[in-house]
Order: C-alpha cells, then sequence, then structure tokens
C-alpha cells in the first residue's frame, strides 16, 4: 500500500520553524529571528544542479526589492552542503539570507513534494517514465523550442558554464524529483500565501512563483 503523500502547509497554517546554517553570512538563518517581529518570504530550492533555481534564486532578489517597502524579508533554503554553497555563491552573490539544507529536511516540514519515477502516476507524486519522456520544457522562454527535462538542463548548464561537482551530483541522486515550494508568513509565522512549483502539471517545472501574487499578498500584510 502506497502511504499517503505529506500536505503542503497551507494559508492559515503556522509555519514550521528551522534554523539551519548561514551560506552567505556567519552563523544560522532561524525563522525565530523574524516571529513576531516582521513579514517573511520563504523559498525551498532544490540543489544547484537545477538551473531554474540557480535563475530563481537571482529572481528572488530581485523581488525582495519590491518586497522592502511592504516591510517583508526574504529568505532561500537550497537543498545543498554548506561548502558546495558558499563556493557557489562567492561568484554568484545574492542580497537574501540564504541557508544550507542537504537533506531537504524543510522541504518535509513544509510538505513540499518530491516526485518519483514509478509505474502509476500521482502527479506531484509519481509519474511513469513514458510520461516524463513526453515532456517538454521550456519555463523562462529563453530556448527556440522546448526540450525534455534531460534536454534542456544540459543546454542551460551549457549557456551558464556550469559544470556539476560530485556534491551536485549526489544532491540530484538523493532529491532530484524535489519541487521548490514558496511561502509568504505573517509576523506571527502564520502561512498567508503558498505556491508549489508545478503542483498541477510537470510542464510547469521550473516556471517562477508569480510576482504580482506575492507582491499583492505583501501589500495586505502590511495593511493588517
Amino acid at each position: 500500500m502506497t502511504p499517503t503523500p505529506p500536505r503542503p502547509i497551507q494559508p492559515g497554517d503556522r509555519a514550521p520553524g528551522f534554523s539551519l546554517p548561514a551560506i552567505n553570512r556567519e552563523g544560522a538563518v532561524s525563522l525565530d529571528e523574524y516571529r513576531g517581529k516582521q513579514p517573511v518570504l520563504v523559498g525551498l530550492f532544490r540543489g544547484l544542479s537545477c538551473p531554474f533555481c540557480r535563475r530563481h534564486l537571482v529572481q528572488l532578489s530581485a523581488t525582495q526589492e519590491k518586497l522592502k517597502p511592504t516591510g517583508v524579508e526574504t529568505l532561500g533554503v537550497v537543498n545543498t552542503t554548506l561548502d558546495r554553497a558558499r563556493l557557489y555563491f562567492k561568484y554568484r552573490p545574492t542580497r537574501i539570507p540564504l541557508a544550507a539544507d542537504p537533506e531537504a529536511a524543510t522541504h518535509r516540514a513544509y510538505g513540499v513534494p518530491e516526485f518519483q519515477v514509478a509505474d502509476t502516476t500521482q502527479w506531484p507524486y509519481r509519474i511513469t517514465l513514458e510520461e516524463l519522456g513526453r515532456v517538454r520544457l521550456n519555463p523562462t522562454g529563453e530556448l527556440p523550442a522546448p526540450l525534455s527535462p534531460l534536454e534542456i538542463v544540459a543546454e542551460l548548464d551549457r549557456r551558464d558554464g556550469f559544470q556539476p561537482t560530485e556534491v551536485d551530483e549526489q544532491i540530484y541522486a538523493a532529491h532530484g524529483g524535489q519541487l521548490n515550494g514558496f511561502f509568504l508568513l505573517d509576523r506571527e509565522g502564520i502561512v498567508r500565501w503558498a505556491h508549489i512549483e508545478a503542483k498541477d502539471h510537470i510542464s510547469d517545472m521550473g516556471k517562477a512563483a508569480p510576482e504580482p501574487e506575492i507582491l499583492a499578498t505583501a501589500r495586505s500584510l502590511s495593511t493588517i
């Protein structure tokens, strides 16, 4: 009997706390820093081998600039080791606080799905190899035509000059099907907005979280 997949946390739920090693500063990144003080947007990302995630982290920095007038802080949690993350972001710095979570424990705590290739499809938890082979992606619109998941990763890596390390490959082997999740919490730690990557369709894999929804929710929190 297949176990029931975890339920992603929803608006109205209290967000699980976490404290993780900080990537781009010393110490830890902890949700307790913000409880009772200010709202926070939490982004949970796959490892650095995901070219979409690398782009979304850059975009999240730009979104943070738009969130500042509303008083919302932004945090990113990346499914990789601390040493690997610090090396990568040393050359590609970002303005938002980042934390390393090589076990994807925060993703699980928030119920963000991790899909598996299986004999039957129950997206976003399982998909058959046949269906996966039919998927074509071009979420950023930067390619002339959609490609299969493996093809688009290889092509974007080539364009980025990105060479996966052994750590990247290990993280991918352990959590390659991990989806991304975004959660906007009010100052008391209650989820007010949530977005799960490709929740309804695998063809939405790699699409960024909708910035207009984030900004609209953030503005509504500033009036509370």
